[in-house]
């Protein structure tokens, strides 16, 4: 349902749920909701089911089943991943500065200028990034070996 005079249809946007696991949105199962306030009108924009204990279970059980390959993936690949993240991002700008500006009472000149843009960027900063990883030599210890750091991913934390 969409609330008259807002910009962003969030109710809509969210009708599938509120909680994003494996891919997709989902509604949340805790049978308890929480409503979103604008807070420069005051008034109720958007109401969510809250995440219960079978929806932690099962982000868990999705980011599990995704481990192998993105901690397989090369840095090149999860460069190109975040690259079309903030490609996306950037795409809808305009969407989720009207979002942030509702949730959060500021003024659109802020979230459009500022927000966004920042997150854009900085999405785009850690893709770079992610082809620069570096280990830290700890130097050589005898003749014959050389210790490293070598940075490794070890599981869903």
């Amino acid at each position: 349902m969409h609330k008259p005079g807002h910009r962003f249809q969030a109710q809509d946007r969210l009708a599938g749920g509120a909680q994003y696991i494996a891919g997709r949105l989902t509604k949340g199962t805790s049978g308890r909701t929480h409503a979103v306030v604008d807070p420069a009108t005051g008034e109720e924009v958007y109401t969510y089911e809250l995440a219960g204990t079978a929806d932690v279970d099962a982000a868990v059980a999705a980011a599990r089943a995704a481990f192998p390959g993105w901690s397989g993936a090369t840095p090149g690949e999860r460069s190109d991943a975040l690259h079309r993240f903030a490609a996306v991002l950037a795409e809808r700008a305009e969407e989720l500065a009207q979002a942030e500006s509702l949730q959060c009472g500021k003024p659109l000149k802020l979230t459009r200028e500022f927000d966004v843009p920042g997150t854009v960027d900085n999405t785009a900063f850690f893709a770079g990034a992610a082809r620069h990883l570096q280990g830290q030599s700890a130097g050589e210890y005898s003749g014959d070996h050389t210790s490293y750091v070598r940075r490794e991913a070890i599981g869903v934390v």
